[in-house]
């Protein structure tokens, strides 16, 4: 009988996806709120969409560093 073991590697893997996670998370809406507070900037379009995206990848790395991580503990090693 096989017993399931956390892969280490993958697991550092994971928590290393959600620490640049939590990165975004506070980059997003700093850069969001400095975008919509100067609306007459010429760069208020850009920065505005950039930070949306950093937002976006943020919530894209939480759900893969948490699949990552549940991959590393649950999932048989081949």
């Amino acid at each position: 009988m096989e017993t399931n073991k956390t892969d280490k590697t993958i697991l550092f893997k994971g928590i290393k996806t959600l620490i640049f996670a939590l990165l975004s998370l506070f980059i997003g809406p700093i850069l969001m709120t400095m975008a919509l507070g100067d609306k007459e900037n010429t760069l208020y379009i850009p920065l505005l969409i950039i930070a949306c995206l950093i937002c976006a990848m943020a919530v894209f790395l939480i759900f893969k560093g948490i699949r990552i991580i549940m991959n590393s503990m649950f999932k048989k090693n081949n």
